[in-house]
């Protein structure tokens, strides 16, 4: 073989690897990166769709538009009628700004697109493209959003009512918020305000949980073999050297898991926390969805529990009480909570509940799924026992309800801010749980007892009357 044919073949290979490269990068591209790509709020061909597709309706449970498009001679106006309502929720879907909510997680279903399905786009390319988009059908109740905003109003932090048997979102409310009709006049305002009223609290917000983890740490003790029965508390704890204390170091005396929990004991969860060990807390707050991704139809951040594997003896005690480096949302703690009043099955959450043609033909449907078996049906049923006591007796006096046995528990998380974040979880009525809640009030600086139970019992009341 002379020179000449040696080059030859070696152009060849090269132009060969070349291709084969492109193919691989193309082919990377097509299977693992296309939905994302062409759901990216960047890529201007969603714009490109919208200019001859009418954006469908997003509706309430009960048919109440939240929101609609209209055609304009330059193209639609997408019309947002309870302003800073649904904010969270539904979002925002601008030219400018991108999208955000629903209008982002949902954008290809709402313009009808096909994603990258490339024999529809030929399809579409000869028949022409349909003229209007796809509507959603929320589970959230209109009234029960707007009465739980207005109880949360003039305050930071989040409120999710759902039922705990289906999974369905009745409220999801989430403050400081914004005006989506207003982001082009308002959105310098909107960005540097320090309170960051983008943020959606109730799903991307991560606060120390503080007491209402106890539910998590009384779960790992119940189904925990050979722990102790009673506990003595008086008032703090030395562990290896850092002082636990309880609120105001009140002194409780000797406790079982019951009187621990309906006041709230730190000191005598810490030993439990401290006995179960580090593992056993992990794996079942893990059951409870910690270190897990949450399916939902809205972005979520992931509750933390450590993983170090090496925790010491003052961060573990810590831990059981929802302290240290516990990190959690209000959507993973309302599931907490529906998860004890559906004897330990914690359903996967659902805020759009269908998918309808512009015909009002059925396109997709959210149906009830199991998430995960968080405890045995025994356990939670000892732990609803234990959280009616925390309402009747304990700290969560301020969530009852006459006539109506709720079951709850309080908290006061400690956290790098001056002021404490106060937290309520619960669900009504006990007996035949149809409502679960989770109210969280950040650096309020009073506890879960005075300032959040009250609101999750008007909420709770205001939500029985409705929905009965």
């Amino acid at each position: 073989m002379n020179i000449e044919s040696k080059r030859i073949i070696k152009v060849l290979v090269a132009l060969s690897g070349l291709l084969i490269s492109v193919i691989i990068y193309l082919s990377y591209f097509e299977i693992f990166r296309a939905d994302h790509i062409v759901g990216n709020n960047y890529n201007k061909r969603q714009w490109i769709n919208e200019e001859y597709v009418l954006r469908g309706m997003i509706v309430d449970r009960n048919g109440k538009i939240l929101a609609k498009s209209e055609k304009v001679q330059n193209g639609q106006v997408r019309q947002y009628p309870f302003g800073n309502l649904y904010s969270h929720t539904v979002g925002y879907s601008d030219k400018a700004y991108g999208k955000s909510g629903l209008e982002s997680s949902y954008n290809e279903k709402l313009l009808n697109m096909h994603g990258n399905n490339p024999f529809k786009e030929m399809k579409e390319k000869i028949t022409g493209p349909r003229e209007n988009g796809n509507n959603l059908i929320l589970t959230v109740d209109h009234d029960l959003q707007r009465y739980a905003e207005q109880r949360l109003k003039g305050k930071k932090g989040a409120i999710i009512l759902m039922n705990p048997k289906n999974g369905e979102i009745y409220t999801m409310v989430s403050k400081p918020d914004f005006d989506p009709s207003s982001l082009t006049k308002n959105w310098k305002d909107i960005t540097e305000d320090q309170d960051s009223p983008l943020l959606n609290r109730a799903t991307m917000g991560l606060y120390t949980p503080g007491s209402v983890f106890k539910v998590i740490t009384a779960t790992a003790a119940l189904e925990h073999e050979d722990i102790k029965k009673k506990y003595a508390c008086e008032g703090a704890v030395n562990i290896d050297g850092y002082i636990l204390r309880d609120y105001k170091e009140k002194a409780h005396g000797e406790v079982g898991l019951e009187e621990a929990m309906v006041s709230s004991c730190n000191v005598a969860f810490s030993q439990i926390g401290l006995e179960v060990g580090e593992a056993t807390l992990k794996n079942t707050a893990e059951k409870y969805m910690f270190n897990k991704i949450i399916p939902f139809d809205l972005l979520t951040k992931t509750s933390s529990f450590p993983q170090s594997g090496r925790m010491s003896r003052p961060e573990l005690g810590a831990s059981a009480i929802g302290q240290g480096k516990i990190l959690t949302t209000p959507l993973n703690m309302v599931m907490t909570a529906s998860a004890i009043a559906n004897d330990g099955l914690m359903m996967k959450p659902i805020l759009v509940k269908e998918v309808i043609s512009p015909e009002g033909k059925t396109i997709s449907i959210n149906n009830s799924k199991i998430l995960s078996r968080t405890s045995s049906a025994s356990t939670a049923k000892e732990i609803k026992n234990m959280m009616i006591k925390v309402v009747q007796q304990g700290t969560g006096k301020n969530a009852s309800i006459k006539n109506v046995t709720v079951a709850g528990k309080t908290g006061t998380a400690e956290n790098e801010s001056a002021k404490e974040h106060a937290w309520f979880i619960g669900f009504a009525p006990a007996e035949d749980p149809k409502l679960a809640i989770a109210v969280v009030l950040e650096n309020i600086g009073s506890t879960g007892g005075t300032s959040a139970a009250p609101i999750a019992r008007d909420i709770l009341i205001t939500a029985l009357k409705k929905l009965k």
